[in-house]
């Protein structure tokens, strides 16, 4: 498990981690050349949504010459208008007048409940229940074949990006949390549903625990004949690579990656990368490779964000850059409707055209990518074009994934529209009354699927 030269010889290979937080937000931003009412105003935006970054991401990651435009700047720095203007302003105003603890929480929480803290029927489907009726914390389990699991140690970052879907996580609400330090009462409850062949270790971050801790929750895992793969969704190759290469346990972090794949199990590294330039240091790439030698597979994932990633040579540049070191292009989400998402969503018909376009212009081997995909209340649901049928100009989609697995794989249309940004945007189309997830309104009619009689 040797390091290459160029990765020990980084700046920031041997530090070790500092976080800076919202007291340090004026000082950063002032130093991306931010006046000071604008500096005040990207306060009051870090006082509803949470801001963390490290000095990693700081030292070698930002270009400073051109923040405030840089992208990672923009991944990490909350941005002024990320919120209504009256919102800002009204916090931005408690904020100059010294207010208190108590005052800004409650100021904070009344804008956060119109953000649409948990999207998708997190907290009312997916959560499972015992025999009793009593939800499983720190459990979800929203599709057959997989469950995730929040280890409590893991619900923070070394890093947060300002588009997070799940930045309820971070705000300090226990209501709005998902967490769990129940390893037995997780395992039994795998071990209980053979129909669960992977379980995804998710948070925050997992790769934010030490190996003594995250190993507990892995170990007993491998015990489960049913269990295929197990995966660890994770940003720490973009924000802390030295987790994997010069932090104190990162050689154990490794043996117990090779022990997983040692026990037959799959292990997929589900890698979170927004932008190309957080694969340019020789630390990510040294990361990369260790993390590869333990016989893991990393497949990498990120959503389209505007002003960050919202180009198809942006995408097709960090496409070739994973496949070139190894990893496998696997998703490209869109923004989810919860948060900022107004600020940094695009449009369904021009993320698909971007897609497209960065898709057709890389090998078969990137090709593995999928997208633009919604993870959505019913399912993964994927954009696979824009055409005519009948005369009618419409989105064709379908489920890659689902609530109902019947819906997998299953083919519908929606009306074209190029302001959509989300899947309840969308109108069914071909004559349909309703999507094929909906219940038929009454009088029953069309559900969503085509008509071949109209082709």
């Amino acid at each position: 498990m040797s390091v290459t030269p160029d990765a020990a010889q980084s700046p920031s290979a041997g530090r070790r981690f500092r976080a800076y937080t919202t007291k340090h937000l004026d000082e950063l931003t002032a130093r991306a050349g931010l006046a000071a009412d604008e500096r005040l105003a990207v306060r009051a935006v870090a006082t509803v949504l949470p801001f963390r970054v490290n000095s990693y991401v700081v030292d070698e990651l930002i270009d400073w010459d051109a923040a405030p435009d840089d992208p990672i700047y923009k991944l990490v720095f909350p941005q002024a208008d990320m919120l209504p203007q009256e919102d800002v302003s009204r916090i931005a105003d408690l904020l100059s007048a010294g207010a208190d603890r108590k005052e800004l929480n409650q100021a904070a929480n009344q804008v956060r409940a119109t953000l649409n803290p948990h999207p998708a029927g997190q907290m009312d489907l997916n959560v499972p229940t015992t025999g009793n009726e009593e939800p499983i914390p720190g459990i979800q389990h929203k599709y057959n074949e997989t469950v995730l699991f929040f280890p409590k140690q893991g619900q923070t970052c070394h890093a947060y990006c300002t588009y997070c879907f799940r930045w309820a996580q971070f705000v300090g609400d226990a209501d709005l949390k998902f967490a769990s330090s129940e390893i037995d009462q997780m395992v039994e409850y795998v071990r209980s549903h053979p129909e669960v062949t992977s379980v995804l270790f998710t948070g925050g971050d997992p790769m934010i625990m030490g190996e003594g801790v995250i190993s507990k929750y892995i170990e007993p895992l491998l015990e489960i004949e049913h269990l295929e793969a197990i995966r660890i969704g994770t940003k720490a190759l973009g924000y802390w690579p030295q987790r994997f290469v010069t932090d104190p346990d990162a050689d154990d972090t490794l043996r117990l990656f090779e022990k997983v794949v040692e026990s037959g199990k799959n292990l997929a590294f589900m890698a979170h990368f927004s932008h190309p330039n957080e694969m340019a240091p020789a630390l990510v790439q040294e990361a990369v490779r260790r993390v590869r030698n333990t016989g893991a597979v990393i497949r990498t994932q990120a959503p389209m964000i505007r002003t960050i990633n919202d180009d198809a040579a942006t995408w097709e540049s960090m496409w070739r850059t994973h496949l070139r070191h190894g990893m496998v292009p696997y998703y490209m989400f869109v923004e989810r409707d919860t948060g900022p998402q107004d600020y940094f969503a695009v449009p369904l018909a021009e993320a698909y055209d971007i897609f497209r376009t960065a898709y057709q212009n890389v090998s078969g081997l990137a090709r593995t990518v999928r997208g633009p995909s919604m993870s959505a209340t019913p399912g993964k649901v994927c954009i696979d074009g824009v055409t005519e049928i009948a005369g009618e100009k419409v989105f064709v989609l379908h489920f890659i994934q689902a609530r109902d697995p019947e819906l997998v794989g299953r083919p519908f249309f929606a009306k074209y529209d190029e302001k959509a940004a989300w899947l309840f945007d969308l109108k069914p189309a071909l004559g349909a009354t309703h999507f094929p997830w909906e219940v038929p309104p009454e009088g029953g009619g069309s559900n969503g699927l085509i008509d071949p009689t109209r082709l």
